[in-house]
């Protein structure tokens, strides 16, 4: 895996995590707490946090889409976990399997073991 591949799957796991925990909190604390009490200030400030992070997620998704090669499969797959609350937490470990499955798989070419 070169570097440019390593770096780009690197910062799409960097935010799939905050991405995750962000849509949750914004139900939760956004539009459960604004309807059961007064507490309607936090739904702006929630949204728009979101919304920021799920952007970069998607630049970064496409990033890793030109970058690795990815099959249009997995990236749908990532683009739909992006939607599902936690779903992202749930990429992040399918990330990590990938960068590890990448290293190995370059370390074997440079030592000659595979083509």
């Amino acid at each position: 895996m070169d570097i440019k591949t390593a770096s780009a799957l690197h910062r799409l796991r960097l935010i799939s995590v905050p991405e995750a925990l962000s849509f949750p909190a914004l139900i939760l604390f956004g539009s459960i707490l604004s309807r059961v009490s007064d507490i309607d200030f936090l739904m702006m400030p929630l949204g728009i946090l979101h919304g920021v992070l799920f952007v970069i997620y998607a630049v970064f998704l496409l990033d890793v889409w030109v970058k690795a090669k990815w099959p249009l499969k997995r990236v749908a797959l990532f683009f739909v976990l992006s939607l599902l609350p936690f779903g992202g937490l749930y990429g992040d470990k399918l990330i990590k399997r990938y960068e590890s499955d990448g290293v190995i798989a370059g370390r074997a070419r440079r030592e000659g073991v595979v083509a």
